[in-house]
C-alpha cells in the first residue's frame, strides 16, 4: 500500500499487466537475476538432490481464497517440475502468527516454505509487543508471487456515490463515517487508514472476524465502506449487494473497466496493493535456497500459471530478494506512519 505524497513517497507504477513483450523481457530479467534462464519442463539439467521429499507451503490463509489459490497453482508447478509433491499446508488465525509457529520449529533445508504478505512481513512487527519471529532474522526472501488492487466498497443501495462523497461526509461529521476491515494491522484496515490520512480525515473502524459477516454488514449498510480486492467480491458486485465506489489504483483494471480510480472519484492519489511473497526458513543453504529462487520464479513465468493467477484478480509479480526486501521496507515505512498517528494500533 502507497500513497503519492509527492515528498515522502515515490509516485505510483501503473496497475494491470504489462504488453506481452515488456512482461516477457521483465520475467526473464528476474530469473537472470537469480542466477538461471532455464526452460521449464521435468527435472533441472543441473541434478540436484534437493528436494528428497515433499515440500510444504505454509499459508496464513483458507482454503478458497486469493492467497490460497497461488500457492496450490504454484505448487502444482513445483510438483510437476521436481517429482515430488508440494503440499498447501492452510494455518489461518492470529494474522499469520499461527502460520509461523509452525515454520519457525522446522529445519532450514528448504522443504518448509511459508507466503508472507503485507501484514505478517511489514505489520506484525509494528503492532505486536511480543511477536514470536523476526522476518529479517527468520526468513530468507525468495519471490514476491503477486500484488492485489482494493477497490474501495459500498453497499449495494448507499448513499455514497462516490469516494468524494464519503471524504465531504467524514470532513462534516469526524469518525461518523464508518468501514470494515478485518482487524487490527489487516490490509483492509491499512488500506482505508492510508486513504484517511492522505486525505486528512478520521473514520470509523468497525472490525470483523471473517469476511462474509463484513461483506453482509457492508450490504446491509450497517457499515458505509470496506476495501477489499476484487477476486474477493466480484459475485457481490455482480449481484448488486456491494457497489465499486473506486479502484485504488491509478489506472483502471481490466476486471472492472467501468470502476473509476480514486482520484477520478474525488479522492487523493493513493495506492492499495497488498502482495504476498514466498519465503524460506532463514539458513536454508545457498544450494537449496539457489534451487528454490530459480524454480520458483520460473514456475511463474509458465503461462498457464499466470494465467490461473491473473484470472483470480491478481498481477504476477516475480522479483528478486533485494526488491522484495525493498518493498517490504517502503510498506513497514507507510504502517509506522500509521502506527504513529494512531490509526492503527499497537497490542
Amino acid at each position: 500500500m502507497s500513497y503519492d505524497a509527492r515528498q515522502r513517497f515515490p509516485a505510483p507504477q501503473r496497475v494491470g499487466v504489462a504488453p506481452n513483450n515488456a512482461t516477457r523481457r521483465r520475467l526473464l530479467g528476474v530469473l537472470a537475476a537469480g542466477g538461471t534462464v532455464a526452460a521449464f519442463g521435468g527435472r533441472a539439467a543441473a541434478q540436484s538432490d534437493f528436494p528428497s521429499r515433499a515440500v510444504r507451503i505454509v499459508v496464513p490463509y483458507s482454503v478458497g481464497i486469493g492467497p490460497d489459490v497461488v500457492a496450490r497453482t504454484v505448487a502444482d508447478r513445483l510438483a510437476a517440475r521436481w517429482g515430488q509433491a508440494v503440499v498447501v499446508d492452510n494455518k489461518p488465525g492470529a494474522s499469520g502468527i499461527v502460520a509461523f509457529s509452525e515454520v519457525r520449529q522446522v529445519a532450514a533445508d528448504g522443504h518448509t516454505l511459508f507466503l508472507g504478505d503485507t501484514g505478517t512481513l511489514a505489520v506484525n512487527p509494528l503492532i505486536h509487543s511480543s511477536l514470536p519471529y523476526d522476518p529479517v532474522r527468520d526468513l530468507l526472501p525468495i519471490t514476491l508471487l503477486f500484488r492485489a488492487t482494493f477497490l474501495m466498497l459500498a453497499g449495494g443501495g448507499s448513499r455514497f456515490g462516490s469516494v468524494g462523497d464519503l471524504l465531504a461526509a467524514a470532513r462534516a461529521g469526524p469518525g461518523r463515517v464508518s468501514y470494515a476491515s478485518l482487524g487490527n494491522g489487516h490490509p483492509s484496515q491499512v488500506a482505508v487508514e492510508t486513504l484517511a490520512h492522505a486525505a486528512d480525515v478520521q473514520f470509523l473502524h468497525v472490525p470483523f472476524k471473517d469476511a462474509g459477516t463484513l461483506f453482509t454488514a457492508v450490504a446491509n449498510g450497517d457499515v458505509d465502506f470496506t476495501a477489499f480486492g476484487y477476486n474477493s467480491v466480484s459475485g457481490l458486485l455482480r449481484a448488486g449487494k456491494l457497489r465499486a465506489l473506486a479502484v485504488a489504483a491509478p489506472y483502471r483494471i481490466p476486471e472492472a473497466r467501468d470502476v473509476p480510480t480514486i482520484v477520478e472519484s474525488g479522492g487523493p492519489r493513493v495506492q492499495m496493493r497488498p502482495w504476498a511473497a514466498l519465503m524460506a526458513v532463514a539458513n536454508t543453504p545457498e544450494r537449496v535456497y539457489g534451487v528454490l529462487r530459480r524454480d520458483v520464479v520460473a514456475a511463474l513465468v509458465a503461462p498457464e500459471v499466470r494465467s490461473r493467477i491473473e484470472a483470480a484478480g491478481f498481477e504476477v509479480t516475480p522479483s528478486t530478494p533485494a526488491e522484495l526486501r525493498a518493498v517490504v521496507a517502503a510498506d513497514t515505512a507507510i504502517c509506522e506512519m500509521l502506527v504513529r498517528e494512531g490509526r492503527v494500533r499497537r497490542e
